[in-house]
């Protein structure tokens, strides 16, 4: 074995293991640390997404709740709300129950999390040699996974009510990705508060109880400009009626969000990137830090 070789190797077992590394080689342990943080986040996320076959039910009562919220707001409020400048309240109606959904599955991120904190299964984790982000990435990789399968089940109960996508397949394309890069960034919140509670229990009610504010007070599922002043500006900068109008905009739904003259009616797309990328910033770090500090529950 020659040389560079050998310190290679090195350092790729001192950044596996979390010993040392050979002096003179930061650019190779970094990457090594990068690689190994990502292939046992990998490996982790695919737990997660096997767990779902041997739990279907995880599955199944998670698709259920936005099917109904569908079919209610579609047939029982739906013909008391008007769209301003005209359009289906079915197909404006869809792209805020996507969210919804995404934004749902950051629950379910605080309480899966919580609970493998309490089964003493993180702990066992933590006495492995691998990245102290494993345990995150692949909670928030399996997560997106199974929001991605709930996703496309209320794509086609969207189509079947009357929701279409007008704009292309290409568009239609970057708004599901839109969506998912923001369920991830809400999942790592999710991570912060399973993480931050002392139990599942307490995770259930507060995973949840801050995103019915989110979801609500926004364009999601009535437009704002029927909100008084102070309430439309609160809503217009929510960072869901900036994904929801994103999404209308990239689907060809009606979107009167964009009829406006606030920074997040006339550039969506831009404010709900800028929004996900700040979530992200602040709670990947929060949550990493979070999760070596945290004491064996």
């Amino acid at each position: 074995m020659s040389a560079a070789t050998h310190a290679t190797g090195s350092t790729d077992a001192g950044a596996r293991f979390g010993g040392a590394a050979p002096t003179g080689a930061p650019e190779v342990l970094l990457r090594s640390r990068a690689y190994w943080a990502f292939h046992d986040g990998l490996v982790l996320a695919v737990r997660n997404v096997v767990k779902i076959s041997r739990i279907p039910g995880l599955l199944v009562f998670g698709i259920i709740q936005p099917i109904m919220f569908i079919l209610l707001f579609a047939f029982v409020f739906g013909g008391a709300i008007a769209i301003p400048g005209g359009g289906s309240y079915r197909e404006y109606l869809v792209a805020g129950i996507f969210v919804q959904t995404i934004a749902f599955a950051g629950a379910a991120t605080s309480v899966g999390l919580s609970e493998d904190m309490s089964k003493g299964l993180v702990d066992r984790f933590r006495s492995l040699p691998m990245a102290r982000s494993a345990v995150l990435v692949g909670r928030t990789l399996g997560d997106l996974v199974r929001g991605s399968i709930t996703v496309a089940v209320m794509s086609l109960t969207g189509l079947l009510i009357g929701w279409r996508i007008n704009d292309g397949v290409l568009r239609a394309v970057l708004a599901y990705l839109l969506l998912l890069a923001f369920g991830y960034a809400l999942s790592w919140i999710g991570c912060y508060i399973g993480l931050s509670v002392s139990s599942t229990e307490v995770a259930q009610t507060a995973g949840f109880i801050w995103l019915f504010p989110l979801t609500f007070l926004s364009n999601a599922f009535v437009p704002t400009q029927g909100m008084p002043p102070w309430l439309q500006t609160i809503a217009d900068w929510n960072p869901v009626s900036a994904v929801v109008a994103s999404l209308r905009t990239l689907f060809g739904n009606p979107n009167p969000f964009a009829d406006g003259s606030s920074l997040p009616q006339q550039y969506p797309i831009a404010v709900a990137l800028c929004w996900i990328a700040l979530i992200l910033l602040i709670f990947i770090p929060l949550s990493v830090r979070k999760y070596r500090t945290v004491a064996r529950r």
